[in-house]
């Protein structure tokens, strides 16, 4: 790489990255990709160990690390103070409310100073009360010695005698799977490595089912393993043809059936695992048909032959509904509507106890739980007043609990477990999030607006600010957005954002087209040819904080992650005029390029949610017209901050560096652009929880300085 000796920043000289030009014409276009060196020939080696990385490519990435640092290291003081600010508000010896399962109850906690899990459980005695603690797993022993590590599944085995549990140790998302006597708190010599992590146990104790990653990186192959033998010689239980789908391993509430899901994102179907046969085959439930979506429950039934519950868009539900069918014959001709479809309302997901049926939907916006009951079909739902809130159910390990869990929080209410007791329809409050630096509540408001964007549509915007912040129009704004794959974003509580809201923003979260929060159409509003409403709505979301007094241009800084980060990408093109700083997360933004190969891990899943542009010439047309990298000009961006992980599987390293790299070339701003790559991990940053919160204060800094609040 070289360096511009002539231009120099306060920091330091600014890197820049050689131009290579590579081009290739397809669909009468000719591509021109001038940073394609970028990108490791040895990709797949580097997410295994990040040391056989090509010299040039890292001494580029690291000199941008080098770059970034300098920027940030006048700032060590208020770093410093953010890193304490966000710990202080994290108790530290934290425990999750214990899950009974027949004679134990389960939980995770983390130690004081501990930055990863302890899978723990206590013996659960005849009165209720719980025994002495034991420590299953400590993930901070697990994790001694390692520059990452991050825990996977961790599962018990049903007659709670063994452990199974899966961990990642480079950032890839290859975890291994290891499996331990809770006896004698030791391993057993089954090591099984590059799986997804999922585990499946058998009801024999000795069988378990586990997914391997494929030589393209794709959740693609089911094995069955039996302990003490060999994971060599494991049996292939499933594997998937297309690659365009993953697949998932799953469990019904009942315990009789694991679940072999796979699906893309718009198409779905899952085979049966009978857990009480070690020789099982998967049975088919419903033949994939493009578009039909459906997941899987089981119920015993009244005359014990069995029914399957679906969560499905069959029929035109567009925002789904409930239907039945036998164990015997699922086929979708023999569904029948349980909970009939409704327009508006969006049923999110379900699960079958034996006396009730209890599934998450939203409506308006907000979401809600709703018992179903099977004995006479009689149904009511639990919901909450507040203007803007998350509510999720929190589960049970068995079938007939005494009570149903659920969690509740808002923009200002810390997170809450609750117990809800289904005949009384009495609730108790089993934990609530505690803050050990303090929290008021009252101090802060939170708000549900609409911004009307260029079309007409309504797009809901979630706000928190202290009450104290002045709504003339001076307060900064860091405004969040994702917008992809049909995720909603909760209105939920963090204790990290408190930082910037307390030092005066307005934290502002804009549920746009893509995610839905307005029920399916929403998302496919945002998909496909209809993505730019994606970007439109964000953009209509800051005009309308603006028109409304709760920030200025001059103050806005735009933050989003993944495909939140490509939302970062388009703006910054469409409207740099509107932001005065970007943070964009391993953002998705070499678009067209990554769409155009088909050797990455997510590139035929992902053809489904944006056009599959090799055998599509309007698909190429249309990613072409928005993908960042694609569309960088000659023309004066904000300040950006770029943050990339060198072994993500899921938004490889060489996006953001190229992005970066296109910026720096044509920008005609003087404001800077940084690009942070972590060399130890991949997709979601650093693993252990407080080396997370240094991340989280650079981008805090990097907000906090764009718009000049950093002293």
């Amino acid at each position: 790489m070289t360096v511009q000796p002539e231009t120099l920043a306060a920091n330091g000289p600014i890197p820049t990255a050689p131009r290579r030009p590579q081009s290739r014409t397809l669909h009468g276009v000719t591509l021109t990709d001038a940073y394609a060196w970028l990108r490791a020939d040895n990709w797949r080696e580097v997410m295994r160990d990040p040391s056989v990385l090509d010299g040039d490519i890292r001494t580029y990435l690291e000199d941008e690390n080098a770059y970034c640092d300098a920027y940030f290291a006048p700032h060590d003081a208020l770093k410093t103070a953010l890193v304490a600010e966000m710990r202080g508000r994290i108790k530290e010896d934290d425990s999750g409310v214990p899950l009974p399962d027949g004679p134990f109850a389960y939980f995770s906690r983390h130690r004081t100073g501990g930055q990863h899990p302890l899978a723990c459980r206590r013996p659960l005695r005849d009165d209720g009360s719980l025994g002495e603690e034991v420590i299953l797993l400590d993930g901070d022993k697990e994790a001694e010695g390692k520059a990452y590590f991050r825990l996977g599944g961790v599962q018990h085995s049903p007659d709670h005698a063994r452990l199974a549990f899966s961990a990642d140790e480079a950032g890839s998302e290859l975890f291994t799977l290891r499996i331990r006597d809770v006896a004698t708190a030791e391993n057993l010599g089954d090591v099984i490595i590059d799986t997804t992590g999922d585990i499946l146990w058998g009801t024999d104790n000795a069988t378990l089912y586990y997914i391997r990653r494929d030589a393209e990186h794709r959740p693609s192959l089911v094995y069955r393993h039996l302990i003490g033998t060999d994971p060599a010689t494991d049996a292939l239980v499933y594997q998937e043809p297309d690659k365009g789908f993953f697949v998932s391993l799953g469990q019904t509430q009942s315990k009789a059936f694991g679940l072999i899901a796979c699906g893309d994102h718009e198409t779905s179907e899952v085979y049966l695992l009978d857990l009480a046969d070690p020789q099982a085959r998967p049975r088919l439930v419903n033949a994939r048909s493009v578009g039909l979506r459906y997941d899987v429950e089981h119920h015993p039934g009244p005359d014990g032959t069995g029914l399957l519950i679906l969560l499905t868009n069959a029929d035109g539900a567009e925002d789904f509904k409930i239907v039945t069918a036998t164990v015997n014959d699922p086929v979708k001709a023999n569904w029948r509507d349980l909970v009939p479809h409704r327009t508006g309302r969006m049923i999110l997901s379900q699960t079958a106890y034996r006396d009730h049926l209890v599934r998450l939907e939203r409506e308006d916006g907000l979401p809600r739980i709703v018992l179903h009951r099977w004995s006479d079909g009689d149904e009511h739902p639990i919901a909450f007043a507040e203007e803007a809130y998350s509510l999720g159910l929190d589960g049970a390990y068995e079938f007939a609990p005494k009570a149903l869990r659920f969690t509740y929080a808002s923009m200002t209410t810390p997170s809450e477990v609750w117990a809800y007791e289904v005949e009384s329809r009495e609730r108790t409050l089993l934990k609530r999030q505690e803050v050990p630096s303090g929290h008021a509540p009252a101090a802060y408001v939170t708000r549900r607006l609409f911004a009307t964007a260029p079309d007409g549509e309504t797009v809901p915007v979630s706000l928190l600010y202290r009450a104290d912040t002045p709504l003339d129009g001076s307060a900064p704004c860091l405004l969040y957005g994702y917008g992809a794959y049909g995720m909603s974003m909760p209105a939920s509580f963090s204790t990290t954002r408190l930082s910037l809201v307390d030092r005066g923003f307005v934290y502002a979260i804009a549920h746009i087209r893509g995610g839905t929060e307005k029920g399916w159409h929403w998302y496919t509003d945002g998909k496909l040819k209809k993505k730019t409403n994606t970007f439109s709505d964000f953009i209509a979301a800051a005009e309308h904080l603006v028109k409304e007094g709760f920030t200025k241009p001059e103050g806005i800084v735009a933050h989003g992650g993944s495909a939140g980060g490509m939302l970062m990408g388009a703006i910054a093109n469409m409207r740099p005029d509107l932001f005065k700083g970007i943070i964009a997360e391993v953002p998705f933004v070499d678009v067209l390029t990554t769409m155009l190969d088909d050797t990455l891990p997510l590139t035929p899943p992902e053809w489904p949610e944006w056009g599959n542009p090799i055998l599509d010439a309007e698909a190429f047309a249309t990613i072409r017209g928005y993908s960042p990298v694609d569309n960088v000009t000659a023309q004066a961006y904000p300040a950006l901050f770029a943050l990339a992980g060198l072994t993500d599987p899921r938004v490889t390293y060489w996006e953001p560096a190229k992005w970066v790299a296109s910026l720096r070339e044509k920008n005609t701003g003087t404001d800077p652009v940084l690009l942070r790559t972590n060399m130890e991990a991949g997709h979601g940053g650093a693993a252990g929880r407080f080396d997370r919160l240094e991340e989280v204060a650079l981008s805090y800094i990097f907000a906090l300085k764009s718009v000049g609040r950093e002293g």
